[in-house]
């Protein structure tokens, strides 16, 4: 977030000795001439005006005030000697600062244009209990089957049963598309449809922006910053949103329409012949091979991943099949 400064307002303290309340700037209690101490706090009064004179408001965005050593008298930031008794403010002590006083002025700054309020967040609506359930059963099952696959593969031997194999080639042609994206992205040759403003995104500070992006510019409730010298600084928090457009676009893409396929249960796999239609184009390729096994206690399944290694399972060739706790087949080796 961005913290703004919409002016300086007077804090008051309480005067330990009588009680009475003082402005903030006054370094002695108005009503019986006692001092404030270092460790009192200013407090945020009923009733805050900012502060508009110039010189004034040099003085409230100058620094904490210092307390004298020795006579422990408040003087203002940037001092090296007391005003009180003349004592060197070396060794003195620096109000703190920094912390929230209060919430923010009745009015404002009439320079500053009143900022929308953050709404309030949304209520959290609790779960039922039972999708809790639910998602214990899911973890719990999650951490059974990753307890199951890191446990080691066994060694079986089987022999090959049946092959299988299956080639394909995707058929294309050009189609209209619609998809939605942002203005800005969208292709050039593409036929631009309906647009709506969208959150595209949030920033810290004021962007620049494109002549089609608009800006919200949303600040939190205004609150006071003690600057230990009797003033307030007041901020809010604020970010910047911007929204851009969001459109429905239809362009040319190639799509799959057709497919020609070829399998066969051999150990001899090819591609299959593509016919193309005026227009059509060939797509992507794919090829899939599957051994059946047999073992003395069940029949396994085996995936080669290309056709060479698929070459080698001859029908009634035997293996050693390495078995994983779910059942699954991990690799396998001549045996």
């Amino acid at each position: 977030m961005t913290q703004e400064t919409l002016g300086y307002v007077r804090l008051e303290w309480t005067c330990r000795r009588c009680g009475g309340k003082n402005p903030g700037p006054e370094k002695l209690c108005v009503h019986c001439g006692a001092s404030i101490d270092e460790q009192e706090q200013f407090e945020l009064p009923e009733t805050q005006e900012f502060v508009t004179d110039a010189e004034e408001l040099k003085e409230a965005a100058a620094g904490p005030d210092i307390h004298c050593p020795y006579c422990e008298t408040r003087n203002p930031a940037g001092s090296t000697v007391c005003k009180q008794c003349g004592g060197s403010l070396a060794e003195g002590v620096v109000r703190e600062s920094g912390h929230i006083v209060g919430a923010p002025p009745i009015t404002r700054p009439p320079a500053e244009p009143r900022a929308a309020p953050r709404p309030a967040a949304p209520k959290v609506k609790e779960l039922p209990w039972y999708l809790f359930a639910g998602i214990a059963a899911l973890l719990l099952i999650c951490c059974a089957g990753g307890y199951l696959l890191a446990r080691p593969s066994k060694a079986i031997n089987g022999v090959v049963r049946d092959v299988s194999w299956e080639r394909r080639i995707s058929i294309e042609t050009l189609q209209p598309v619609t998809r939605e994206d942002w203005r800005d992205e969208i292709p050039s040759d593409a036929r631009l449809g309906t647009c709506q403003k969208k959150l595209h995104h949030t920033t810290q500070s004021e962007p620049g922006t494109s002549p089609r992006e608009e800006v919200e510019k949303v600040c939190g409730t205004p609150y006071t910053i003690d600057q230990g010298s009797g003033y307030g600084k007041v901020v809010q928090d604020c970010e910047y949103r911007v929204y851009a457009d969001w459109c429905e676009y239809t362009s040319q893409e190639w799509q799959e329409v057709d497919a020609s396929i070829a399998n066969g249960r051999d150990l001899n796999p090819y591609w299959p012949q593509v016919s193309l239609a005026s227009g059509q184009r060939e797509g992507e390729r794919s090829e899939t091979y599957k051994v059946d096994l047999d073992t003395e206690g069940k029949p396994y399944t085996y995936r080669p991943s290309d056709a060479d290694e698929f070459s080698q399972f001859v029908i009634g060739s035997k293996w050693v099949l390495s078995v994983n706790a779910l059942g699954g087949v991990t690799a396998v080796e001549p045996r």
